[in-house]
């Protein structure tokens, strides 16, 4: 790298940086404000919703970072050019490619960094967060070890894996008591899913009755169980895609399939979390046809509400697809890449009409 590569490479990622913390400072005070009603419940004090916040910090980085990265190309190149730094540039003879290469190079460091966030940050402390959250509001929850939390309803023991995210595939298992010490039936499910409140719908349910003199089982496709206990706390059994790693999707997509279970969310979850790699490049390079043309005279103020609107623009097309393809049974390939490819063709198309 020559110095005007370094220094583009500098400028782009010095902007993200600025433009990733004011982002993440506004997350973590709406995430703050958002806990509010919580605090007071159990034993869930403000402390702890503040620290609910710093936890939850890596995951909103992760979620944000395509956005900060269109911000920070978009508001250093912009600088560059409004300061004609980018005119002399191209006025002794350095192409539009040229340039490219290390904006592109700095995408390509943010992407990395998107990607350690996402593989050994963000899930594990996402997923501490939200289950000290739940027994610090649930004072009945208790926990053996890392991997299970165990809660009593009655004659009713619940216990919800819990454990590290690339293991856990989620699940509930139910010991129902007859009496004080006599079992009479262990249950365990797949997966659970909210009925009404006060009713639970277990679904892929194997169940051991323990009688007198025998022990029998059986297999449902689906079951029901009443109980009063917290949503929160069963909510530690659900696996959602955006709190696991590619490698414990990948793991939990092989897991469904061995079960017969349906897979489709969590592959569109797993490719898409693929793309969004590869967009985070694709944006910083996408801020070259607006610097070199309609944004190069204008303020900071209004390339960074624009860089907000792409960003924002870009994150709704994405969800829209996703629940688009889920709805109508699409490839999750094709739908997990779609819009990064079709932003990327349109970034190659505008890059290559610059003058």
């Amino acid at each position: 790298m020559n110095i005007l590569d370094r220094y583009l490479y500098r400028t782009v990622l010095l902007y993200t940086a600025m433009a990733m913390a004011v982002l993440l400072t506004l997350g973590a005070l709406f995430l703050f404000i958002s806990q509010q009603n919580d605090i007071g419940v159990g034993s869930y004090t403000a402390g702890d919703a503040f620290l609910f916040t710093l936890l939850n910090l890596p995951q909103s980085a992760f979620e944000l970072l395509p956005i900060g990265a269109m911000i920070g190309a978009l508001m250093g190149l912009g600088n560059l050019a409004s300061g004609s730094e980018l005119v002399v540039t191209r006025a002794s003879g350095v192409s539009v490619w040229r340039v490219a290469w290390p904006v592109g190079l700095a995408g390509l460091t943010l992407a990395l960094v998107m990607y350690g966030i996402g593989e050994y940050a963000a899930p594990p402390l996402a997923q501490f967060a939200k289950r000290e959250k739940t027994t610090d509001k649930l004072a009945d929850v208790s926990f053996a070890g890392s991997s299970s939390a165990w809660v009593k309803d009655g004659n009713l023991i619940l216990r919800v894996q819990t454990g590290e995210v690339d293991r856990a595939f989620g699940g509930v298992s139910l010991f129902q008591l007859e009496g004080s010490t006599k079992l009479r039936s262990i249950q365990r499910a797949e997966r659970i899913s909210v009925a009404d409140p006060g009713r639970w719908n277990l679904h892929n349910v194997a169940t051991s009755h323990f009688g007198d003199d025998r022990i029998s089982g059986d297999l449902a496709g689906e079951a029901t169980m009443q109980s009063r206990v917290n949503p929160e706390f069963l909510g530690l059994a659900a696996t959602d895609p955006q709190l696991l790693t590619l490698r414990g999707l990948a793991a939990y997509i092989d897991h469904q399939r061995r079960n017969s279970l349906d897979t489709a969310s969590y592959e569109i979850g797993y490719w898409s979390r693929i793309a969004l790699l590869f967009a985070v490049i694709v944006v910083t390079l996408l801020a070259l046809p607006f610097v070199f043309g309609p944004l190069r005279t204008t303020g900071a103020g209004t390339r960074t509400v624009i860089g907000v609107m792409l960003g924002v623009v870009f994150f709704l097309i994405n969800r829209t697809v996703e629940n688009a393809g889920h709805l109508f049974g699409l490839n999750p390939a094709v739908v997990g890449w779609l819009p990064t490819a079709a932003i990327g063709f349109c970034t190659l198309v505008a890059i290559s009409r610059t003058r």
